[in-house]
């Protein structure tokens, strides 16, 4: 059952999401060649923990057999699309690296991603980077009442197939609230199928996109780092969203008014 939630927890939500947001700038002006995923895992958990939040990541559980997670975010260079965990990786001028970053704050959870070049990067990797942030900003316009699933996967998958780029299929959006991860949400799909969407769910809408195929593959050593199985580039975009009767609300929508659909009053 997807749990809806009232506008207060909404609201609640919202005060999360602005912690989230204001990690990213941080880790953003951090980003540069030569900087250690370590240390940029030491800026988020002291700044989320300044505000009152918690690392929603740091400790949580792994599959049957791997450790709890180590790390306040998620720090994922090049091939690796998601769950890196931070350490001793030194960025170097020409990658790209996707920070992911969940907060509890006042019960609820927030859960946001960004994908940084680092330096100067190829002109191959910008687009990815550029389709990437379209897809999640398609299927955000599609977080309305009465759309379905399908629907949101279908802008995430069409966006990127329309351009060559391969669209990560084992991994999903999900919903977010109380719990990081509730029902899952595709991203991919037909339009007009799957669960409709109503007023109060709220996901977190994550397109992962490749440069080559959408097979994926799990590090047998640490159990977490997932890269693309042919090693090409992937890009990770996400917001956490509110499906209102306003239209989507952009919870994890920095302070600068760049909610791209729905504003604050509109849920």
């Amino acid at each position: 059952m997807i749990v809806r939630k009232s506008r207060g927890e909404l609201e609640a939500m919202r005060e999360g999401g602005k912690i989230t947001a204001a990690c990213h700038k941080l880790i953003a002006e951090n980003i540069r060649p030569g900087v250690t995923t370590k240390e940029l895992d030491a800026l988020a958990e002291e700044f989320i923990r300044s505000k009152g939040g918690t690392p929603e990541f740091l400790g949580y559980p792994g599959q049957p057999g791997a450790p709890d997670f180590k790390g306040s975010i998620c720090a994922s260079p090049n091939a690796m699309i998601v769950h890196g965990i931070p350490g001793p990786y030194r960025l170097e001028e020409g990658d790209i690296i996707s920070i992911d970053i969940g907060t509890r704050f006042e019960g609820f959870v927030t859960d946001s991603a960004w994908t940084h070049p680092v330096g100067e990067v190829s002109d191959e990797a910008k687009a990815l980077l550029d389709v990437t942030e379209r897809c999640l900003y398609a299927a955000t316009e599609e977080m309305r009442v009465g759309k379905r699933f399908g629907d949101v996967g279908w802008a995430i998958q069409s966006t990127a197939e329309a351009e060559g780029y391969g669209v990560v299929r084992d991994l999903v959006s999900h919903e977010v609230g109380r719990e990081m991860h509730g029902t899952q949400l595709p991203n991919y799909g037909e339009p007009n199928t799957g669960v409709r969407l109503k007023a109060g769910m709220t996901f977190a809408i994550e397109p992962m996109i490749t440069l080559g195929g959408y097979e994926i593959d799990l590090d047998e050593k640490d159990l977490w780092s997932i890269y693309t199985a042919d090693r090409s580039l992937a890009a990770h975009f996400e917001h956490t969203i509110a499906v209102t009767e306003n239209g989507p609300w952009v919870i994890t929508a920095d302070e600068s008014g760049a909610v791209r659909v729905g504003e604050r009053e509109s849920a």
